[in-house]
């Protein structure tokens, strides 16, 4: 026995122990977009070699909170809280925009048809995300004071369940609340896609720590990777994104939609694919200028104290360029 046990130390001592598993935080919100898919079959813990935790966020500014305080690693954010964080000194980097938003946001109301009927209205919208920039932006179009609309700070589910009660006049949110606004007597004033051409155009946007980056390199890669993957999938073949298909159905699931709303919620975006990523209209150029947009806005309306004199720091296409 005692020589069997020598044995079985040799052995143990001649291989190096596995190193420990390394732990992937992943910030996310119910937004109906592709990587929904590879986050439902599971396709971020195989290919990544982490261990994948999913945290779900109500909001951008909730994600922004969640990764200043190191609670995660990875999140998902639109470009006004992206920039708001990177504008208060948050070490954070853009790994993948997921595409620009357009339709996929917007301000649905009941009962009005003018813009200047806004005054005086309850308008509600999370704050410090992009649906409330956008709010802000349209206001400033139609020369409408923010101070003249009552603006009420609620989360997604907050709204449309206020919106059920009657205790809204309109909301600018995103889908799938907007849907459920819509299908309940809500119609469109203007949505995102009307706002960029106002000047004030709008993203999603995956962002990870700085530290953890460098920590992780080949992890956030990975995670690069499989969002393009699951991007170009879709960009190639929309078609097949049917309300019976397989990706609808992990979609409508980890989401909340109807399976048969899918296809079309999907259609409110502008998706950027892998190779788009490095492109100049993207992390190769236009994302920079976009944050340093929106930070003169926000700086503009109270929103932050001040901009960054750079905000290049905060775009990384380097794991997008490993990634392809």
């Amino acid at each position: 026995m005692k020589f069997k046990a020598i044995l079985a130390l040799l052995a143990l001592s001649a291989f190096p122990a596995h190193a420990e598993e390394a732990t992937l935080r992943i910030g996310w919100q119910q937004i109906v977009e592709p990587a929904r898919v590879p986050q439902a079959e599971g396709t971020y813990d195989t290919e990544t070699g982490a261990k994948v935790e999913w945290l779900q966020f109500g909001g951008g500014a909730d994600v922004i909170a969640a990764i200043a305080s190191g609670s995660i690693d990875i999140g998902y954010v639109g470009s006004s809280p992206l920039t708001a964080g990177v504008s208060r000194g948050l070490p954070i980097e853009t790994i993948y925009v997921v595409g620009n938003i357009a339709q996929s946001e917007a301000l649905a109301v009941k009962g009005i048809t003018d813009p200047r009927d806004l005054v005086g209205k309850k308008i509600a919208t999370p704050f410090v995300s992009t649906a409330h920039y956008s709010l802000l932006s349209a206001l400033k179009h139609w020369g409408i004071d923010a101070k003249q609309v009552q603006l009420l700070n609620l989360r997604p589910q907050d709204i449309a369940a206020a919106w059920e009660r009657g205790d809204l006049d309109g909301a600018y949110v995103w889908d799938p609340v907007l849907q459920q606004i819509k299908a309940t007597g809500g119609t469109v004033l203007a949505d995102s896609a009307d706002v960029a051409e106002w000047g004030a155009p709008t993203f999603d946007a995956w962002i990870v720590r700085k530290d953890y980056a460098e920590k992780h390199p080949e992890i956030v890669t990975a995670f690069v990777k499989v969002t393009g993957a699951a991007t170009d999938a879709y960009l190639a073949d929309p078609a097949a994104f049917t309300p019976d298909s397989p990706q609808v159905k992990a979609i409508a699931d980890l989401t909340g939609a109807k399976p048969e709303d899918v296809p079309q919620l999907l259609q409110g975006y502008k998706f950027a694919g892998l190779k788009d990523q490095t492109s100049p209209a993207f992390l190769g150029g236009e994302t920079v200028k976009a944050i340093t947009d929106t930070a003169g806005f926000l700086v503009e309306q109270g929103s932050i104290p001040a901009a960054l004199p750079d905000y290049s720091a905060a775009v990384a296409p380097r794991f997008a360029t490993a990634a392809q």
